[in-house]
């Protein structure tokens, strides 16, 4: 009796050994980056021949009327279907705090990366860094300066939470990193009238440094600046931190056309038109794939935006990826995506339908090493 149940308790355990979680592989690839990572930067220069990713910030935490819902979105809700890229904010990870700047607790937002990475969906995130001079000269953080070591410590806990994107299966997640953007907007405390070129481009290799030093392998670097009037090459460039620090060449541009204001939303569909041709130029000239990193018109107050402006000023412009700003539930008429009634919803659903652009359904193995198959594309 005793022979039987030592008999029963091994077979229990092997059982049990069996049915827990194995891990998987998560290999190295040859530039310092993993395996994965390195597949979806090849990924995203290979589907710009065919469309575009579409992207919308904190699409799965929150929208028009609703949080904390991760299998739902306001894309979804207008289309069926899902973003193909997902944006996040960590602003505030610096500093310990346990919410972003947008109110959003860092373990939803870091759950909500790994369900997107878990539906084939694209990350990409930003980080709207504090100001760690507190008044002072920006040169205290620099080489030698009194607060250098506290914000180096900073940099530090972006690149713990870099590390920490890993499934329960153990493989991590590959996202865009969207340091030190420059969208005109919003006013940093690195922007032009304030950090000096010397200054800014100190700041990224701070945080590349930072990063080796941390071993984060899962992260691409994206560079995205302000698009200007006249789409200078010799603007975007002037702070470009170098090819070995960039992955990804972006813009940051936005509609700010008066409603009814049809010459004011030509002329945003010209200028960004322009950008657009420069930054694929340069990204030919530098093996880099190009994207949109931040767009939108608030509140959408225009019928046919979607298709008549943002998909005609695009084109056939070989870009990776476009991401449209969040739908801010907590502030009045704060959205850039259509949701039920929204007056731009059916034309949204048109540009949905258009053959350049990819939704969640319409990708699959970006991770993978093989050319991307675009369902979608084939289908149309």
């Amino acid at each position: 009796m005793k022979y039987l149940k030592c008999i029963i308790a091994c077979m229990l355990v092997c059982c049990l050994v069996s049915c827990g979680k194995k891990k998987a592989d998560d290999p190295m690839g040859d530039n310092g980056h993993t395996k994965r990572t390195e597949n979806l930067l090849s990924n995203l220069s290979d589907i710009s021949a065919k469309g575009y990713l579409f992207g919308h910030q904190d699409a799965t935490l929150y929208g028009e009327g609703w949080a904390d819902d991760s299998a739902h979105s306001d894309v979804e809700v207008a289309t069926g279907d899902m973003p193909a890229l997902v944006g996040f904010e960590i602003g505030g990870i610096e500093t310990d705090d346990s919410l972003n700047i947008y109110s959003t607790p860092f373990d939803k937002i870091r759950k909500e990366i790994i369900n997107q990475y878990d539906r084939g969906g694209v990350i990409t995130i930003s980080w709207q860094c504090k100001n760690p001079t507190k008044g002072s000269n920006l040169n205290s953080i620099m080489e030698d300066g009194n607060k250098q070591e506290e914000f180096l410590e900073w940099i530090d806990k972006v690149a713990l939470f870099m590390k920490s994107l890993e499934t329960p299966y153990g493989v991590r997640v590959p996202v865009i990193f969207r340091p030190w953007e420059m969208n005109g907007d919003t006013k940093f405390w690195w922007d032009k009238d304030v950090c000096s070129k010397q200054q800014y481009l100190a700041l990224w290799q701070m945080v590349k440094e930072r990063f080796e030093d941390n071993d984060v392998v899962n992260v691409l670097f994206a560079y995205s600046p302000q698009a200007t009037d006249d789409a200078s090459e010799k603007a975007y460039l002037d702070r470009y931190p170098g090819d070995d620090n960039i992955d990804i060449m972006g813009i940051n541009a936005y509609c700010h056309a008066e409603e009814g204001d049809s010459t004011a939303l030509s002329t945003f569909a010209e200028e960004l038109s322009m950008n657009l041709k420069m930054l694929t130029e340069l990204g030919k000239k530098h093996n880099k794939p190009t994207a949109i990193t931040e767009t939108g018109y608030r509140s959408i107050p225009c019928d046919n935006w979607w298709t008549h402006t943002l998909s005609q000023a695009i084109g056939n412009y070989p870009i990776s990826y476009v991401m449209i700003w969040r739908n801010a539930h907590e502030v009045t008429n704060h959205y850039y995506v259509p949701f039920p009634g929204q007056r731009s919803i059916e034309d949204f659903v048109a540009y949905y339908n258009e053959k350049r652009t990819l939704f969640l359904h319409d990708i699959n193995g970006l991770y993978l090493e093989k050319k991307v198959d675009n369902s979608k594309q084939n289908n149309k």
